[in-house]
């Protein structure tokens, strides 16, 4: 298993979850991450997703969160992320800070 790994993530924030400033309620972000999903597994580009949707500022860089290694991520994403092959997208992973799609990228 590699020591690093390079993904990207869509991120729903919703009232109450670590840092957010989002209004949407966890209903709410939990219903919108899974027509994320649906849409990437229908074809749609991760990254177009990414800029449109997510709430954290890697958005911006149609997800791209670079490479990190074991203990830079909350233990949920780190898991997923770690555990998958590279162009695989995750399941929705909830963390403290809200629901992640996540993309191995290398």
């Amino acid at each position: 298993m590699s020591d690093q790994v390079r993904a990207s993530h869509i991120l729903l924030m919703y009232e109450g979850s670590m840092r957010s400033t989002a209004t949407r309620s966890q209903d709410e972000a939990q219903t919108l991450i899974q027509d994320l999903k649906s849409q990437i597994e229908g074809g749609a580009a991760f990254a177009d997703l990414a800029k449109e949707h997510s709430d954290c500022p890697s958005g911006n860089e149609g997800g791209d969160l670079g490479h990190f290694g074991k203990g830079m991520m909350v233990p949920e994403f780190e898991e997923s992320a770690f555990s998958m092959d590279v162009g695989e997208t995750s399941d929705v992973v909830e963390t403290s800070f809200g629901y992640h799609l996540i993309q191995r990228t290398e």
